[in-house]
């Protein structure tokens, strides 16, 4: 391999199409798996406030909260997502037509999009003209549009990793509170979600290139401040029943 291979192929970095989409996901992922820790750690420490000693009712409330939560978010994801798989389609649609009853003005709007982004005119012209002789459609829906005709995003994947995500982060809480700890759940079950709120708190600002700390304080500042909440609510509401 010689000095312009190396160049063109650096050991470790990453050219496949997609890696943003990828990184995308991924941090949804993780917002996900936070959504599911703090909602579902409020419901079973509000509810343990409320009837400490009732494992069945923090249960039920926990699995309650995790199905409600998990379908919940895969639906909105799928909605959502869908929406936007849609309004990609009508998009590509409209430029297919342009392309067929406009092929000049849209030679030229491609040429000006490459100008426009440093090239000089005749280099941005040539290069239009080797980019829509191979593939047109795909040349002007990457450049003006930001889209892959050839890859759409996809509602269902979306909506299933938002529901394994929110799952696996509901379960944290869930599983804790229901351990043999006796006296002691609710504070061993504030520190593992903690923990879980510090892990995705980290992984979160790293995917997205922020400040670390910043993210895993606030992160765990918000959840904190979600369980004492319902803690309160629960303790007083049992009270009051009692």
């Amino acid at each position: 391999m010689d000095a312009n291979d190396e160049a063109r192929h650096h050991p470790g970095e990453q050219h496949a199409e997609g890696t943003g989409q990828k990184l995308n996901w991924l941090r949804a992922g993780v917002l996900g798996a936070n959504d599911g820790i703090v909602s579902t750690a409020g419901v079973v420490i509000g509810v343990a406030g409320a009837t400490p000693h009732n494992s069945t009712a923090i249960a039920t409330a926990g699995i309650a909260a995790l199905v409600a939560g998990a379908f919940s978010m895969a639906g909105g994801e799928y909605v959502s997502v869908s929406t936007q798989r849609d309004t990609e389609k009508a998009l590509i649609a409209k430029e297919k037509w342009e392309l067929e009853n406009l092929p000049v003005e849209e030679h030229e709007e491609l040429a000006d999009l490459y100008h426009q982004r440093g090239l000089s005119e005749p280099l941005a012209h040539r290069v239009a003209d080797e980019l829509m002789a191979k593939d047109a459609l795909a040349a002007h829906a990457e450049m003006e549009l930001g889209i892959d005709p050839d890859n759409y995003t996809n509602p269902w994947a979306a909506a299933g990793s938002s529901f394994v995500s929110f799952t696996v982060g509901a379960l944290i809480p869930l599983i804790v509170i229901l351990l043999p700890f006796g006296s002691y759940r609710i504070w061993i079950t504030a520190a593992a979600v903690i923990m879980g709120l510090f892990l995705t708190g980290w992984i979160s600002a790293t995917l997205g290139g922020a400040a670390r700390g910043r993210a895993v304080i606030r992160n765990i500042l918000m959840g904190s401040a979600t369980m004492v909440a319902t803690y309160i609510i629960g303790m007083v509401f049992g009270t009051a029943v009692s």
